[in-house]
């Protein structure tokens, strides 16, 4: 492509007074240093970026008991839930009617706790007893607003 020349490189063979004053180590930029050259002289030169040394690999962990344990598990749980979800679809006619069922007893259960003691009072009032029922009357009379009270009581 292009044709390569030789070039001489040359230096001062002495230093030399400049018309500078020579640079103070604080003021020398980064990437560039004091350099010394195979003949003795000291000079700036750009030095080249030191790369930082690549990250340890991470070493490969086991993987733990509880985590393969749990990923075995999974799908047995998923179709154990499909599995329940299919089975109360087909049980869901059968719910109903127990439920209805269920409604049906306590309706029983509330007429008989009513109806029983209303047929014990009919039965008795009509098999005539002797029993003659007592009357209780109570007369109470109080004076003033917080006055005390003072009443009678007649068994007839």
């Amino acid at each position: 492509m292009y044709p390569q020349t030789a070039c001489e490189i040359t230096t001062l063979a002495t230093q030399q007074p400049t018309a500078h004053a020579p640079m103070l180590p604080h003021e020398i930029p980064p990437g560039v240093q004091m350099v010394t050259l195979p003949g003795g002289i000291r000079t700036l030169a750009y030095t080249p970026q030191q790369t930082p040394p690549p990250p340890p690999v991470p070493a490969a962990q086991p993987i733990p008991a509880w985590a393969k344990t749990t990923a075995l598990l999974t799908p047995t749980i998923g179709g154990g839930i499909a599995a329940a979800g299919i089975g109360l679809s087909y049980a869901a006619p059968g719910l109903i009617a127990m439920s209805q069922a269920l409604w049906a007893t306590v309706a029983l259960i509330a007429a008989a706790a009513i109806g029983v003691p209303a047929l014990l009072r009919l039965s008795r009032a009509t098999t005539g007893t002797s029993r003659a029922s007592t009357h209780i009357t109570q007369n109470i009379t109080a004076t003033g607003m917080f006055g005390k009270a003072s009443g009678t009581i007649n068994h007839r």
